[in-house]
């Protein structure tokens, strides 16, 4: 007799956990998107992709900002005992960096101006140039951050109206049903919930990876300002000197 009740509890044991077990496995997320509505399926693929797209573009710009980053900096280094713009340009060679066309559009307003007394006047149309080089440069450097922007803002709420439509369901489930017993609510709760967890994994990243690339480009742009200045500094150096040389050439 008292065998026969310890196999009926073990035979009762064994089945709770295989109910626990089912249980479990139907609140997988992954079984939890499956039986969700159209619509939070739809809230839950469109967060994955924002996602995706997120740790696509901070890939990308890490290795795009770090490489501009190291190019520029060398560029730098090697027209830093540069005393006119063609050895600048000399110094370049082929190598195309935002340098590089700061100091061709030095030279080609120099040329344009030739014959113009007015120094003044020569740099600052170079200033201008200068001035649209770095605003294009600025553009490139950005492209992403605003997409970025955009997914940090907007993904919470996107999680958060999968989420509404989900419980909104669930309660219409329960007024059908006629139950408020919690393991009938529960799935499709939780199936609602999920929506806001997956908006949060979508924001949080790309909040944080914008606020990185604004450092980082804020520094990037540093340097180009530092670029802008160089060549503004050779262009004034060749200005001077092609007017010594025509005030010796006078005085002889």
């Amino acid at each position: 007799m008292a065998s026969d009740t310890t196999a009926a509890s073990a035979d009762g044991a064994g089945k709770a956990l295989k109910a626990t077990a089912v249980a479990l496995r139907e609140l997988s997320p992954w079984s939890m998107f499956l039986s969700s509505d159209v619509v939070v399926k739809a809230v839950m693929i469109g967060l994955a992709f924002a996602s995706l797209m997120t740790w696509t573009i901070f890939i990308a710009k890490m290795i795009e900002l770090s490489v501009i980053q190291r190019k520029l900096r060398r560029a730098l280094a090697m027209i830093s005992d540069a005393r006119s713009l063609a050895e600048a340009q000399f110094a370049l060679g082929a190598k195309r960096s935002v340098l590089s066309a700061l100091l061709s559009a030095a030279m080609r307003e120099a040329r344009l101006s030739a014959g113009i007394s007015s120094d003044s006047g020569i740099k600052e149309r170079a200033a201008s140039s200068f001035a649209e080089i770095v605003r294009a440069e600025a553009r490139r450097v950005r492209l992403g951050m605003g997409l970025l922007a955009t997914i940090g803002a907007t993904s919470p709420f996107v999680g958060l109206f999968g989420t509404v439509w989900g419980i909104m369901n669930s309660f219409i489930g329960i007024s059908k049903s006629q139950t408020t017993n919690l393991a009938v609510v529960a799935p499709g709760i939780a199936e609602a919930l999920l929506a806001t967890a997956l908006g949060l994994v979508a924001a949080i990243p790309a909040v944080i990876i914008y606020n990185h690339f604004a450092r980082v480009t804020k520094g990037y742009l540093e340097l180009v300002g530092r670029a802008s200045g160089a060549a503004g500094r050779l262009l004034s150096r060749d200005l001077d000197r092609t007017h010594g040389a025509t005030h010796s050439r006078a005085a002889e």
